[in-house]
């Protein structure tokens, strides 16, 4: 199967930490496939300088915002029923984001229970990524790669903030092993843009991934499974 060939339902989530590499790794793989690919919106995030500012006031508006914003995308992507790439998925929002803002006390309990209970009619609606192209790094690299790229609202990332980040990280991705296949890229001694053989190594996952994925809905068509 052609990368460029339809697979109802497949896409490639591309999660990670803050200053992981999505974006980059996305738009080398979008260039690479011919794939559409959903950015996570950033300029036009009318909460983001402010939460920085004050996660305490903001961490539940902000998530919200981003929630909605990923759930419009995706849905009208698998709407189209072609390949894509996003960068981030909608599960780090309830997984990762919103967890670890409520246990930095940033969102208060009734706040996190409203966005959990949102958050799991929405991901009930979409289908799992078939591939997920986890990008990891230690926090100081993060906090380099971060200050190396200059958005002046992410000046007061800690270390500390990256790290309790990236543990959440490692329990969902651990929770979710056997849902899809999971391709694991150190990140922190990559030259970015990333190498053309390294994206090479990516597609040809994100192949068999794709093939697998055809499979297997070839087979529940085959036997009725999954029809009402």
């Amino acid at each position: 199967m052609s990368l460029g060939q339809s697979a109802q339902g497949f896409f490639v989530g591309i999660c990670g930490n803050i200053g992981a590499g999505k974006s980059a790794f996305a738009r080398l793989l979008a260039e690479r496939t011919g794939w559409d690919v959903y950015y996570e919106p950033v300029a036009e995030n009318p909460f983001l300088e402010a939460f920085y500012a004050d996660m305490q006031r903001w961490a539940f508006h902000l998530q919200i915002y981003l929630l909605a914003e990923r759930f419009k995308a995706q849905k009208r992507f698998v709407e189209r029923s072609a390949p894509f790439i996003q960068d981030r998925t909608i599960y780090e929002d309830g997984e990762i984001f919103a967890r670890v803002l409520y246990e930095r006390g940033a969102m208060e309990k009734r706040e996190f229970k409203s966005f959990l209970s949102l958050f799991r009619e929405m991901v009930e609606l979409l289908p799992f990524p078939g591939l997920l192209l986890y990008l990891k790094a230690r926090p100081e690299a993060l906090v380099a790669r971060i200050a190396q790229r200059g958005r002046a609202c992410e000046t007061g990332i800690t270390p500390a903030y990256l790290a309790q980040l990236e543990a959440a990280y490692a329990r969902w991705i651990a929770s979710v092993r056997g849902r899809c296949p999971i391709l694991t890229i150190e990140t922190e001694q990559i030259a970015f843009p990333p190498e053309q053989g390294l994206i090479d190594e990516i597609v040809a996952e994100i192949r068999v991934a794709q093939e697998g994925h055809a499979g297997k809905r070839g087979v529940a068509s085959a036997t009725g499974a999954g029809e009402a």
